[in-house]
């Protein structure tokens, strides 16, 4: 299925994030996520919980619940190579969990990178598999050349790399990473990130995100195995 495709479909399941906090911040964070395919809702925090909290509906369903700074941390993440997360906030982590297969329409190159992190930190640990990556500029690859090489030389993991025909020359050396340029749907328009679990389906994982204008992107990330396996069909 087409990239386009994939994000139409998600943007068809709408989420409720409901921020309780005690002070009027929450009027702020609402303006943030309403950029997201999902109906923000702030409430008054109960007198027991003073700090504030954030619950996620999925229609009727109740998603989860994390603490309000939490939420905070998800908005200013610390960005880490995977085999340094351990010493990551555990807030942002709590946020990417429950705000998987939500579409996003405004984030900023920063808070995609951290989630990126997160992607490449599974398949790290997993250790085995194939993660795939493309980007929409082959400068965006160059910031990440070295992090790619690395997981590719420690593990397992077969790492794949698409980019643009047109932004690779003859001298190009991707190293043991195999590189892709033939064309393809999402290649040179988006950044993605796909692994396939190697072999765990529970441990698959994706980001498929487009530049729509300087440093601003829509996309989702997900941790639904059909989802990545249906984004990873579309590529060669």
């Amino acid at each position: 299925m087409p990239f386009d495709s994939l994000l139409d479909a998600v943007a068809d399941a709408r989420k409720t994030i409901v921020i309780y906090t005690p002070t009027d911040a929450g009027t702020e964070l609402a303006e943030r996520f309403s950029t997201r395919n999902a109906s923000v809702l702030v409430r008054q925090s109960p007198a027991a919980v003073p700090a504030g909290f954030v619950v996620v509906r999925g229609g009727d369903d109740f998603l989860g619940a994390i603490a309000l700074e939490d939420l905070l941390s998800f908005l200013t993440p610390t960005v880490h190579p995977p085999w340094e997360l351990d010493e990551a906030d555990p807030g942002y982590r709590a946020v990417f969990d429950l705000l998987d297969d939500t579409l996003f329409v405004s984030l900023d190159r920063r808070q995609l990178l951290a989630t990126a992190r997160e992607i490449e930190d599974r398949a790290w640990r997993v250790g085995r598999g194939t993660l795939r990556v493309g980007f929409q500029r082959r400068r965006a690859f160059e910031r990440q050349r070295e992090l790619y090489r690395e997981l590719a030389a420690t593990t397992d993991l077969d790492v794949h790399v698409y980019l643009g025909a047109d932004t690779v020359d003859d001298d190009f050396d991707p190293g043991p990473l195999a590189l892709h340029t033939g064309p393809a749907d999402g290649v040179g328009r988006y950044w993605f990130l796909l692994f396939d679990g190697g072999g765990d389906a529970l441990q698959a994982c994706g980001l498929v995100a487009e530049e729509y204008s300087p440093d601003r992107y829509r996309g989702f990330w997900t941790y639904d195995p059909t989802l990545v396996a249906t984004a990873t069909d579309s590529l060669p």
